[in-house]
């Protein structure tokens, strides 16, 4: 006799063009042929999507640093009942191993701690050391990470009074070909224009946040392959970090200023040109957890195409990762939604059922 099953009927969004009828959940997986004995069934209705994808998330931080288990817990379950059930945590000083124990929580591909230079980052988030370090540091964090190494490319200088690069050319090359090495993938926290060529041309594989793009390194990430994660909600508070440097810091403030007026112009030339774009909300620093909707709409908002925009969190995010989709075996992690989100990607914000590992969680 075969377990309790799961069915999904409506219209299973297993692709951008690929709509199917109904799926079933066996066993915590997904199959596509109607199983036979089961004991009971149970059904779920509506537009069902693979579970969400934020690429830039931090759990187990906060504004002030690591946090405790039930913290980290809160922010995890407040991901999965907005529909987030695949998380990158681009950055993290806490150990959030005991998340991949619970069969309820959304699944995490951590990129280790951030890797800075002393002073030159948010206090109590990151290792903070000099260029000397970097390449120990970096095959450190690749050991520790699940495939990715997460560097702070640029920062305010205070000497300066503005961002600024943090690493030299051939430090930063040396360190990314050691995480290349030992098979994962390094990404930079970058809000400036000046970092972005020398870690590009280093073969960096994505950049958070990307600001400071310009007509002149858009083609280069393009020709390389260097992905983006805007986090467009977080981008919203830089008039309100300006604001608080302004008498310290008034180069600092006026730039990023800049960086947020042009914003969206800045997102859509990097679709345009082909650049990888992926969704992040950059949670669990001093935003909110559950804002992957929100950013979806940021994303829509800057001129990306609505199902691209839905692909960015779905469908590419999950194939960007190395994560399955709805595919045949994969293991049932998925949101339902009254109204196609296709249509309109407002519907994300509102997910009727959200399952995780076959069982409906939310």
């Amino acid at each position: 006799m075969t377990d309790d099953v799961l069915h999904v009927k409506g219209r299973v969004l297993v692709g951008p063009d690929d709509a199917r009828d109904e799926l079933w959940v066996v066993g915590g997986r997904i199959s596509y042929e109607r199983p036979h004995g089961a004991r009971e069934i149970t059904t779920v209705s509506g537009w069902a999507l693979p579970g969400l994808v934020d690429a830039h998330c931090h759990v187990g931080l906060d504004a002030h640093g690591p946090v405790d288990a039930e913290t980290a817990e809160r922010q995890a379950l407040t991901d999965r009942d907005a529909g987030t059930l695949l998380i990158r945590d681009a950055g993290s000083p806490s150990d959030t191993r005991w998340i991949d124990d619970r069969e309820d929580l959304p699944k995490i591909i951590r990129a280790g701690r951030h890797i800075a230079r002393p002073r030159r980052y948010i206090r109590n988030f990151a290792h903070e050391i000099e260029p000397s370090d970097l390449v120990a540091y970096v095959g450190r964090e690749a050991r520790r990470g699940d495939g990715w190494v997460k560097l702070v490319g640029d920062w305010i200088d205070r000497e300066v009074g503005d961002l600024a690069p943090c690493w030299p050319r051939a430090e930063v090359e040396a360190a990314i070909a050691e995480a290349h090495r030992l098979g994962a993938r390094v990404t930079a926290h970058c809000f400036a224009e000046d970092s972005l060529r020398d870690l590009v041309e280093a073969g960096i594989d994505c950049i958070e946040h990307a600001t400071g793009l310009t007509e002149d390194t858009i083609p280069l990430f393009a020709e390389r392959g260097v992905a983006i994660v805007p986090t467009l909600v977080n981008i919203a508070t830089f008039p309100k970090m300006a604001a608080g440097g302004e008498a310290k810091f008034p180069r600092w403030s006026a730039h990023m200023r800049r960086l947020h007026e042009r914003r969206y112009d800045t997102v859509r030339a990097a679709y345009d040109a082909g650049i990888g774009v992926y969704v992040g909300t950059d949670a669990g620093g001093s935003l909110p957890h559950g804002l992957v909707a929100a950013e979806v709409e940021e994303l829509v908002r800057a001129g990306i195409p609505a199902l691209e925009a839905l692909s960015a969190t779905t469908w590419a995010a999950r194939e960007w990762l190395g994560r399955p989709g709805l595919t045949e075996g994969a293991p049932a992690d998925l949101v339902v939604y009254d109204a196609d989100p296709r249509a309109d990607v407002r519907a994300l914000a509102q997910p009727r059922r959200v399952v995780v590992n076959g069982k409906v969680r939310a």
